[in-house]
């Protein structure tokens, strides 16, 4: 099973402070736009850096066209102040129990661990380097904000990158994909690429605005019964109604 794994509110909690001041001082220098104090009409929670970046300056009266044109130069200053601004040691915003999980479904040879997340990539290695767990995700494996500013892209470039490293030939196979997140936006761009998902209460949602996924868990301990659950189905040889 590929397992696609979510950071903010997943496999971390409240580690975004540096990251979302990078994302804003990146704003105004890139732009000249200051969005500290703005509100967005819709919530930031599940969506990519760079659609958040969008959204504030579009608020801000940018042009769709200005933004397209400075979109890396915003992501190239946002991961350069991150890597400035992130403390040390972010163990303490680990979730309790996911290296644990993370160290145990490693050992697995019927697991693969990777990501699908919307930070920028430099900042969710950064991110995961400071926590603790970054050693248990791959180079030049995942989906991030990085890739694309929409994130129901991410699931399929992380197949496409899973299947290159192991040598298929082709995407890793959707029916042995999870998507693993601790939002509706999660469950969403798992559909959209029509792979499983479980969603986490970890995060800024509960089990009643998280209907869409395949299971509801509350904790690691649960989310590996669950992912124990989703693998059986899939173990053995590949049939002939594969989907990739």
């Amino acid at each position: 099973m590929l397992l696609l794994f979510d950071i903010d509110g997943t496999l971390m909690q409240r580690a975004s402070g540096a990251h979302a001041e990078a994302l804003r001082q990146a704003l105004r220098t890139v732009h000249g736009v200051d969005v500290e104090g703005m509100k967005l009409s819709v919530s930031a929670a599940g969506r990519t850096d760079g659609e958040i970046a969008r959204l504030y300056l579009l608020e801000a009266g940018i042009s769709a066209q200005r933004i397209d044109a400075r979109a890396e130069a915003v992501r190239e200053e946002c991961c350069r102040l991150y890597a400035s601004a992130c403390p040390a040691d972010l163990s303490s915003m680990v979730v309790p129990g996911i290296p644990e999980l993370l160290d145990e479904l490693s050992r697995d040879d019927g697991m693969a661990l990777s990501l699908v997340t919307g930070n920028y990539e430099t900042v969710a290695r950064i991110k995961l380097r400071a926590g603790g767990i970054g050693r248990w995700f791959a180079q030049n494996q995942g989906g991030f904000g990085s890739d694309s500013e929409d994130r129901t892209m991410l699931p399929p470039i992380a197949r496409r990158r899973a299947g290159a490293a192991a040598g298929l030939g082709s995407s890793w196979p959707r029916e042995r994909t999870v998507v693993i997140g601790d939002t509706p936006r999660d469950i969403a761009c798992a559909r959209a690429d029509g792979v499983a998902c479980i969603a986490v209460t970890t995060g800024p949602f509960g089990p009643e605005q998280l209907t869409g996924a395949d299971a509801v868990v509350e904790d690691p301990r649960a989310l590996r019964e669950a992912i124990r659950a989703l693998a059986r189905p899939a173990t053995g040889a590949e049939g002939p109604h594969s989907r990739v």
